[in-house]
């Protein structure tokens, strides 16, 4: 079992940048593909990053692609999400995950009912 505790949020102006953190507790870090997740107000939590378990694959939601960067530190214990050119429709709860399963695709790591292990969750608010 792994406990995930999500930092570095906050509010930011459009254009701006924010890195999120994520410390994992427990020594099978390196185990888990680590993946980021939001949830805006009235919407359904979706997909936003993943890496895998070496950090070798990366997957992107489309919306953020080439603004956001995933990466993970195993001695560490900790997972980044680099947010830069922010804008006000990032605004959102972010979420960190830890996915315990067999990788099988770069692709099915964006599938949100693979992740055995949720944060509580830290928030980004963009203004305009």
């Amino acid at each position: 079992q792994v406990q995930l505790v999500e930092s570095g949020g906050g509010l930011v102006q459009a254009g701006g940048s924010l890195r999120l953190s994520c410390a994992a507790s427990g020594r099978t870090f390196s185990t888990y593909i680590m993946g980021w997740f939001r949830q805006a107000p009235g919407k359904e939590r979706e997909f936003v990053a993943a890496i895998s378990r070496r950090g070798i694959s990366t997957y992107y939601s489309d919306s953020v692609k080439g603004r956001f960067t995933i990466s993970r530190d195993s001695g560490q214990n900790t997972v980044y999400l680099q947010m830069n050119s922010l804008k006000p429709e990032d605004t959102a709860l972010y979420y960190c995950a830890a996915d315990s399963k067999p990788f099988t695709t770069t692709q099915s790591m964006g599938v949100r009912l693979r992740y055995d292990y949720w944060g509580q969750g830290t928030q980004v608010t963009v203004s305009s």
